[in-house]
Formats: structure tokens, sequence, C-alpha cells
């Protein structure tokens, strides 16, 4: 699928969004792609995850694994395109990423990294951190949306099906706060920041 075909899949899912919202990373942007919305729909986001898992084809992945909440139902498809063991990554009470509900990484598993969209590639690189500590080998990252953060990972195998530069701000730098626009945070806990 080119950009173009997947950016129409995103459209027609109602997935991308305009106005004011609070990214994960603390940043503002005019802009946010809810991929909610596409992962709603299981065929929808069956045929985004083989399609995602093409770019890995070559590359032995035991287990793919991404963090609660975003990037679980990705693990999970791309999991079941390669043939490997599908795992998610939470939050501990210290806010780190780890491993929970009995799930593990064993010394030389091959890992792929599963996220939604990719902004600032934080959560990313925790469950890269963990995985390596855990002895783990990390084979690549793959995300639906990559907003940029693919640089982050420069040296690192990295594929997403839509690459786009969305702007963001930190908020003393944000035009729409300036306006008094209201401000959204998307996302699991969606509200009124």
């Amino acid at each position: 699928m080119d950009h173009e075909a997947v950016l129409d899949v995103f459209r027609k899912c109602g997935a991308m969004l305009e106005g004011h919202f609070l990214l994960s990373s603390g940043l503002h942007s005019p802009r946010y792609l809810q991929c909610a919305r596409v992962c709603r729909l299981p065929d929808v986001c069956g045929r985004l995850c083989a399609e995602l898992a093409k770019e890995f084809q070559d590359t032995h992945v035991d287990v793919v694994v991404g963090p609660a909440l975003g990037g679980i139902v990705l693990a999970y498809e791309l999991a079941r395109a390669l043939s490997a063991r599908g795992i998610f990554m939470e939050r501990d009470a210290e806010g780190r990423m780890t491993l929970r509900r009995g799930f593990e990484l064993k010394p030389g598993e091959s890992v792929l990294v599963a996220e939604d969209v990719m902004t600032t590639g934080g959560s990313v690189a925790e469950i890269v951190e963990a995985a390596e500590r855990a002895g783990a080998k990390v084979a690549g990252i793959a995300c639906l949306v990559d907003r940029g953060g693919a640089k982050r990972f420069e040296g690192r195998r990295v594929a997403g099906l839509l690459r786009m530069e969305i702007p963001t701000y930190a908020p003393e730098a944000c035009p729409q706060c300036r306006e008094g626009a209201p401000l959204v945070k998307p996302g699991s806990r969606e509200r009124q920041a």
C-alpha cells in the first residue's frame, strides 16, 4: 500500500482528527491520528498489519511487543502475520515500561517492537531498552504512523506504513494556546486538558 492508500484508510475510518491536542510527549498538535478508530475494524487493522509485516518477512521474529494501550492490537496482528507471539508492556507503579501478566522475553529471542503512532518514540525506546536488558535482540520497530519518531532510532530498522510530519509545539510556543483553543488529550485517557 502506498502513502495515499493508507491515508485514505485513516480518513474513511474517521481517524484523522483536527483540533488542539495534548500528545503523550507533552507537546501540542493541531492534528491527531486516532489509530484506535482504525484498529476497531479487525479486517482493516489485519490488512494494514499484514502489509506492515511484509517489511520484516526476511527477518526471523519470535515475539512482537507493543506498549499498552495503543500497541496491544498491533502487536497481536503483527504477531499473527509473522507467526510469532504477541505480548505487551505496561507501566508499573513507578511509571516504567515492564512485562507483567506472566509475559517474558528470553535471552536471544528476536523482538519486533510495535507502536500505533510514533511521535517522539519515547515508549518505543523504553521497550527497546527493557527487551535488551532481558537479553533479547531487537530486530526492528514497526508502526502504523511515523510522525518523525524514527529519527530517534537511527541505525535500527524502522518501518512505518504512513510517514507524516505533523507540526508539534511546546505549550509555551503553541499558536492554538495563544488563540485560547480548548486543549484535548486524546487516546486512552481522553479528556479536556
